[in-house]
């Protein structure tokens, strides 16, 4: 026997689910399971049912061989089939739209989505079958859906809901009908159960939600209070309510949310009830009503989702221009931090309107750069509160059409909201968190896995310090990047909504630190005593005065600090705030960028502020795999076109080629990218990179490999050997040349350059010795080498063809520099050789012997000293 069923206090969207399931399957049996709503209850004789609806009681559970759910797939509503639904060899089939909990069933067949109602996932199922519906089946089938959506209305509706509606309508359901059906006229005893509702109601305020309580002594079904949540809540046009209905052994609750801020459904569940987000109930037992009405609070404030205010969102501190400032003067700020409008204040930093690069512009242009901003700026502008909420901001920006949103706080501007700012807002919660209340994204228990303890607890001394101080921390930037690719990265950097070096100071103190501060860029270092470093930056804002010039810092918000940065995967921050601990904050789609493992510019002059960043997005690339976007790779082709990289200080292009150079395991990687988008010329006009300047590449990445894995105690600086392969086919004018531009400084990095000559010719010399098969000793490599920095050795090693040559150079890396005699000066001379020249004549011949294996101990070389001697006149 097969049978349909619902959940207990059965309502529309029960009934119309079960009519609709009896469509696709025509065998089975609709049963209700338990006691049915007042509406239905009332309007169930009325109605023109297409098939028989039975009553539990008459039904043989033992002959139930399969049970499909509608509306429900928590055995503890179920009534008398929870037993049947727990029986072994049962098939379940399961269609619901409530949210999931641990202890729900699960059916052979689950058809679960995340809609207004059961009735709208059967009816499009039907749809989809093309099952045709006669007009009394989708009327009731539309009551079903109006009903749980309250007409296509709460904040749970989808656009699915409204397609099962036009579904429905085309079909023939009676609008008329459906409304009759859903009208609930009051008894008596009703109103006068509401009036008590009304006079026991006490609003609660938790996480920014008003929350409506109350409650009344009832001896009626649990139906009759949640005929009523729909009255008073509409009564007194609250968004959120709980009735509580006192039915002497048991207390009820009724729940309904029309904010996505409270997941009623969620808060029943911690009751032991259940039901969806906007409505939901429970019942509990042996209790009394005080004690329900805690229960009921408690489970509340774990649910709320705080409501988010205007402070959380807007950029703050305000870039604003003062009401006597000249047009020409607020086109300038306009223009240096790249907005469209700003709020104009006076001395005291009060609101005085609001004032747009379109009407600057065209004021000056008109000639009028001398006159104040207050003749031409907009007087008649919305404001919101610091405490504002976002629907206060939606209705600002949407209703009136301003483009920037003032904040005010004790009559001051402390930030701004913009129509990009809110547009974000809305696509996050349209397309991250359709149906329920904002996720933000916390990253507390992957820091916990990834981090070590020490720096746990760094980060969280942070959050404390700054919430003494009234400030914000963040940590920001690669930390938090790779932390989101589980990629190891200690290297914290925090910013400070706040003085930064302020908070460093007090930080050291606090916790016995020394601390460097850079005034100039508002920034500090604390140092541990182990030698650990952490960066501390106040919020700020970078602009550029000319294209590849160091930039000028201001104090600025969080916002527009990540503003300032390279690329988008580089702008995440988590909050270090003990309230808001791992909170992660995306502006700019890193988190996207990061899962589509993209490269991307924040904004289009990102090149030409910093040319250097070509570099960095190369490296970057190669690092993490990632594609460079199509529209960054053009920027960075502009940035050769125009030249900018010939403007950049010759020590910032070093130090971005030299981070390449130094990832050994992706540099031939980054310059093969480099050169595949055209941009070689960036670092040298005269560099040309082919297939051979590649494989000279690879060749000094595979000798720095086997060096290091020999010799990890020669202290080099690897990125040489990659350096001197790169400008191998530079000439030496052009290579000295070129490492003046670099600012290439430090007395052994200049030697490694200016030895690249001799080298070459020590490496030609081993070449034609090698290609006339004249033997190479020992003593010649030693003699050739012996003058080179290692690092011009290993490059000649990886630049000569010759298998001869190349021998050589091995053997002189692998043994003969370590060769020594072991007679000093003062043991020749034991020997009978005369103090002066002839001291160094004989310790030399004895080097050239041993390199050449011709003495092989210290009786050899003894020997050979008293041969000479005998020799000599």
């Amino acid at each position: 026997m097969e049978v349909i069923t619902s959940h207990v206090n059965a309502d529309f969207d029960t009934l119309a689910s079960m009519v609709a399931a009896k469509k696709l399957y025509p065998r089975a049996v609709p049963v209700f399971s338990g006691s049915l709503e007042k509406p239905l209850r009332d309007a169930l004789p009325a109605l023109e049912l297409p098939c028989v609806i039975e009553r539990a009681r008459n039904v043989d559970l033992d002959a139930v061989t399969r049970l499909i759910l509608v509306d429900i797939r928590s055995a503890a509503r179920l009534g008398p089939f929870a037993a049947v639904a727990g029986r072994p060899g049962v098939d379940i089939h399961i269609y619901d739209h409530h949210p999931g909990g641990d202890a729900d069933l699960h059916g052979s067949v689950e058809v679960i989505e995340s809609c207004g109602s059961t009735t709208t996932i059967l009816t499009l199922i039907l749809k989809e079958r093309g099952m045709g519906l006669t007009a009394a089946e989708a009327t009731i089938l539309m009551a079903g859906v109006y009903e749980d959506t309250g007409f296509l209305s709460y904040p749970t509706t989808t656009t699915r809901d409204y397609e099962a509606a036009a579904f429905l309508l085309a079909a023939g359901a009676d609008l008329s009908r459906v409304s009759d059906l859903l009208r609930n006229e009051l008894t008596t005893a009703e109103i006068s159960t509401l009036n008590e509702l009304i006079q026991s109601e006490t609003v609660y305020t938790i996480g920014g939600v008003d929350i409506s309580v109350a409650s009344a002594d009832v001896e009626k079904y649990p139906a009759d209070v949640a005929s009523l949540a729909h009255r008073l809540r509409d009564i007194r046009g609250m968004e959120c309510l709980f009735l509580l209905g006192d039915m002497g052994d048991r207390v009820h609750i009724v729940a309904r949310s029309r904010t996505p801020a409270v997941n009623v459904g969620e808060v029943m569940r911690r009751l032991g009830g259940g039901g969806h987000p906007s409505a939901a109930s429970a019942t509990l037992k042996s209790t009394t009503l005080v004690e329900a009405r805690e229960r009921l609070l408690a489970a509340v404030r774990e649910v709320v989702s705080p409501v988010r205010t205007a402070s959380e969102v807007m950029s703050s501190p305000a870039i604003t221009v003062g009401v006597e400032t000249t047009l020409a003067d607020a086109e300038r700020t306009l223009m240096r931090y790249n907005i469209n409008a700003a709020p104009v204040v006076d001395d005291g930093g009060a609101l005085m309107g609001v004032v747009t690069r379109q009407v600057v512009d065209k004021a000056v242009y008109h000639g009028l750069g001398e006159a104040p901003v207050r003749d031409y700026m907009t007087t008649d502008c919305q404001h919101v509160s610091v405490s504002s909420g976002l629907d206060e901001v939606r209705e600002k920006v949407i209703v009136h059409g301003q483009r920037l949103l003032p904040v005010l706080g004790d009559a001051r501007v402390e930030g701004v909201i913009t129509r990009t700012d809110l547009l974000k807002l809305l696509h996050e919660e349209l397309v991250e968190e359709p149906r329920g209340p904002k996720k933000r994204k916390n990253l507390r228990s992957l820091m916990e896995e990834m981090l070590p303890r020490w720096a746990l607890r760094i980060l969280r001394d942070a959050g404390e310090v700054s919430e003494e101080l009234g400030y914000r921390a963040y940590v920001v930037g690669g930390f938090v990047r790779d932390l989101l690719l589980r990629r190891e990265n200690l290297d914290i950097d925090i910013v400070i909504e706040g003085d930064g070096i302020r908070f460093a100071k007090v930080m050291a103190e606090r916790h016995r630190l020394r601390v460097r501060s850079h005034e100039r860029f508002k920034t500090a270092v604390l140092v541990y005593p182990d030698g650990y470093k952490v960066d501390v930056a106040t919020a700020r804002l970078e602009y550029y005065e000319r294209p590849g010039a160091l930039p000028t810092v201001e104090h600025s918000s969080l916002k527009l600090d990540l503003y300032r940065r390279d690329f988008t995967i580089n702008t995440l921050a988590v909050s270090l705030e003990p309230s808001r601990f791992g909170q992660l904050i995306d502006f700019f789609g890193a988190r996207r960028d990061i899962k589509e493992r993209t490269i991307k510019v924040i904004h289009n002059l990102s090149f030409v502020e910093d040319p250097t960043r070509v570099l960095r997005a190369v490296r970057f690339s190669r690092r993490f795999g990632f594609r460079i976007a199509r529209h960054t790779a053009n920027l960075m082709k502009n940035t050769m076109k125009l030249d900018l990289m010939g403007k950049v200080s010759g020590s910032r292009l070093l130090e971005e080629l030299k981070n390449i150079l130094c990832e050994e395991d992706i540099a031939v990687e980054a310059l093969k990218t480099l050169s595949e988008l055209g941009l070689t010329g960036l670092l040298h006009p005269q560099m040309r990179l082919d297939e051979a300047a590649f494989d000279l590449l690879e060749r000094a990445r595979s000798t720095l490999q086997w060096h290091r894995l020999l010799y990890l105690d020669d202290r080099i600086e690897p990125w040489l050997v990659l350096f001197l392969a790169l400008t191998d086919g530079l000439g030496e004018e052009e290579l000295d040349e070129y490492a003046r531009r670099l600012t290439i400084s430090g007395k052994h990095r200049l030697e490694v350059l200016r030895a690249r000559g001799a080298g070459l010719r020590a490496l030609s010399a081993m070449e034609t010795a090698a290609a006339s098969d004249t033997p190479l000793l020992g003593s010649t490599i030693y003699s050739l080498l012996r003058p080179l920095p290692l690092e011009v050795t290993l490059y000649l090693m990886a630049k000569t063809a010759s298998e001869k040559a190349q021998k050589a150079v091995s053997l002189y890396v692998t043994r003969l520099r370590f060769v020594k005699t072991e007679l000093r000066g003062r043991d020749v001379m034991a020997l009978g050789v005369p103090h002066g020249p002839a001291v160094g004549e004989v310790l030399n011949l004895l080097l050239k012997m041993r390199l050449d294996g011709q003495l092989r101990s210290r009786g050899d070389e003894e020997a050979f000293v008293r041969d000479f001697l005998l020799r000599e006149p």
